[in-house]
């Protein structure tokens, strides 16, 4: 989620993490300083560690880690197509804690989501989608806090996307799982976020498992 959005017009190379199993279906995460592991070595961010539960379980997916500290929804609409050049089988969307945080519509960050979609699957109408949530602190205000949680789900239905309601559910607020800045995940953070995503993304890895609402 955080850290100042990359000055840069030029986007980073999605970093891959080889697949043990020798295999070329491709899972891309789309995120931002969280899926990027702001502040750690990236073998610790959570995209790391699904490719090792994924290697484990023996599932023919390369993991490629599309995380931008800083980013936003539009920043993921404005550069998921890129993300995907190399191919995807599997998306997870990972954003929009930093459009909360820069009090961001939730009616824009909605359409963003729905766009962002809507620009995986004309780049490949087979993609799976996997859209995480997040969550607002209580000083945002009552009334931003509860639209902003509930569009994740709305984008999500409307879409027929599969639906991960907190990405750092267990995190979040949590000291001892969080850096200095206490907005970061430290690696064992990073874990529980990696246990987090692995439970809905796990039965979409499987052969034959149908997107969810389809």
């Amino acid at each position: 989620m955080l850290g100042l959005l990359l000055a840069s017009g030029t986007a980073l190379l999605a970093e891959e993490t080889p697949n043990a199993n020798g295999t070329n279906k491709r899972l891309v995460i789309l995120g931002d300083s969280i899926t990027a592991g702001h502040g750690l070595d990236p073998s610790d961010a959570y995209p790391a560690l699904l490719q090792k539960m994924i290697d484990a379980a023996g599932l023919p997916y390369t993991v490629a880690n599309a995380g931008v500290s800083g980013d936003t929804t539009a920043g993921g609409l404005r550069r998921v197509a890129w993300a995907m050049a190399k191919g995807a089988d599997v998306l997870v969307i990972a954003l929009g804690g930093n459009d909360g945080l820069r009090g961001i519509s939730p009616d824009e960050t909605k359409k963003n989501l729905l766009g962002i979609v809507a620009k995986a699957r004309a780049k490949n109408p087979e993609v799976k989608i996997l859209l995480s949530g997040m969550r607002m602190p209580d000083n945002m205000g009552a009334d931003y806090t509860t639209r902003f949680q509930a569009v994740f789900a709305e984008a999500a239905r409307e879409s027929k996307s599969t639906f991960l309601p907190f990405l750092i559910a267990g995190v979040g607020g949590v000291e001892e799982l969080n850096q200095a800045d206490g907005i970061h995940p430290n690696p064992e953070g990073q874990e529980v976020i990696a246990g987090n995503v692995w439970k809905v993304l796990l039965p979409m890895l499987t052969p034959s498992t149908a997107q969810a609402g389809e």
